[in-house]
């Protein structure tokens, strides 16, 4: 899959799964999916992970819009074989932009995901970037266990 049909798979969701939760819920009103595990929590954090950096919006798009450059610029370098690492910047994109239009448009993130094992609130392009990351840490290591395995031969 390309770049841009993952990324805009992960916003389409991420941005429609917020849009729900912010039109059919008050602001801190929880559901239970799972009693003692699993919510869903309506919140809206103006900061970054764990709500650190509050109101700092301006600092966030930018460091987002580098951070997007950086995906793009690397993507276009992988050669076709490294569909691992291809697929994990893709969700790493979709993610990305998926909060910057959030703080784009209020200057907060939309979160609902309230698992009771992990603090947080988070929502699907947190996700997306954290599957992404580990998708990208896997792939990196498996690329360079065989780079060496290449030289020992």
């Amino acid at each position: 899959m390309s770049l841009i049909l993952i990324a805009a798979v992960v916003i389409v969701l991420d941005q429609l799964s917020k849009y729900m939760i912010a039109s059919s819920m008050k602001m801190g009103q929880s559901i239970t999916v799972i009693e003692n595990f699993f919510y869903i929590t309506y919140v809206r954090n103006p900061g970054a992970a764990f709500g650190m950096f509050p109101y700092q919006t301006v600092f966030f798009v930018v460091i987002t819009v580098i951070v997007v450059l950086v995906i793009i610029y690397y993507y276009r370098l992988l050669t076709k074989g490294h569909r691992w690492l291809r697929v994990a910047l893709a969700l790493q994109l979709g993610g990305a932009l998926g909060n910057l239009i959030d703080r784009v448009r209020g200057g907060y993130v939309t979160d609902f995901l309230n698992f009771t094992v992990w603090p947080p609130v988070f929502n699907l392009a947190d996700s997306a970037i954290v599957i992404g990351i580990a998708f990208f840490v896997i792939a990196f290591w498996r690329d360079s266990n065989s780079i060496k395995e290449l030289e020992r031969s």
